[in-house]
């Protein structure tokens, strides 16, 4: 089992679908300034389709989006290889998806860092 589909699982989401755009820093600075008001690169953006108004009637999760370019220089500031650092870049959009949100901070950023721990 991947560790998308085994986040999914454990939160009892397993029906659910996302998308996983990896793309560069200019597109995710793009986004980043067009839905967040913030008009620079970051490393991942979430974008869940279970926000807004009505039911929610798709399986249908949300995005995940990873700049690679924006990953590969936090992987060699952390000496750890790119593809640790993807995958928690990977798991940090998931959570977001999930509900989790590090940015209230106090227990809720706790939560979520021990989830991503956990999965890592």
């Amino acid at each position: 089992m991947d560790l998308a589909e085994k986040i999914l699982k454990d939160s009892g989401r397993s029906d659910a679908e996302l998308s996983l755009l990896i793309t560069d820093d200019e597109e995710i600075r793009s986004l980043n300034r067009d839905y967040r008001g913030i008009d620079h690169p970051t490393d991942v953006l979430s974008f869940s389709q279970l926000e807004g108004e009505g039911p929610a009637v798709t399986p249908m999760l949300g995005d995940v989006v990873i700049s690679w370019e924006t990953a590969e220089r936090q992987a060699l500031e952390l000496e750890c290889p790119l593809e640790e650092e993807m995958k928690r870049l990977l798991v940090h959009g998931i959570l977001h998806l999930l509900g989790h949100d590090h940015e209230e901070g106090g227990e809720a950023e706790r939560l979520m860092r021990e989830m991503e721990e956990r999965y890592l």
